[in-house]
């Protein structure tokens, strides 16, 4: 069973960036399409990003788009998030995961499944 393990996040002003990290356990990791969700405060999990396999194909949210990317290094079965141009509104736990299944869109979390732990990005303005 695949385990992720996030590392990054913390506190920063709006308009810094910051980069997340999320290691697996196993070199499975480099077969799945692998994701990132966040969670506010009294919100539902929402989709920030998708990327394939090999890294070729990523989808952002449109409230990221343009400010962060997706990218992982198969060799060190890592997927990242660069985070640049950060907002208020972009506080939350910020979560990886695997896709697992293909019945529905990208960007439903049910699509996910061995989520990482979570990691928590705050940015004040």
């Amino acid at each position: 069973q695949v385990q992720l393990v996030q590392s990054g996040g913390g506190l920063v002003q709006a308009g810094d960036s910051l980069r997340l990290s999320c290691a697996a356990s196993e070199r499975t990791f480099v077969n799945y399409a692998m994701g990132w969700f966040r969670q506010a405060p009294g919100k539902e999990r929402e989709f920030v990003s998708v990327i394939n396999s090999s890294g070729g194909t990523t989808y952002y949210a449109d409230s990221v788009k343009g400010r962060f990317t997706i990218s992982r290094d198969n060799a060190k079965n890592t997927l990242y998030l660069q985070m640049n141009s950060l907002k208020p509104e972009d506080t939350a736990v910020y979560y990886c995961a695997v896709r697992v299944r293909y019945s529905t869109s990208y960007y439903s979390s049910s699509q996910y499944a061995y989520w990482g732990q979570g990691t928590q990005v705050t940015v004040s303005s």
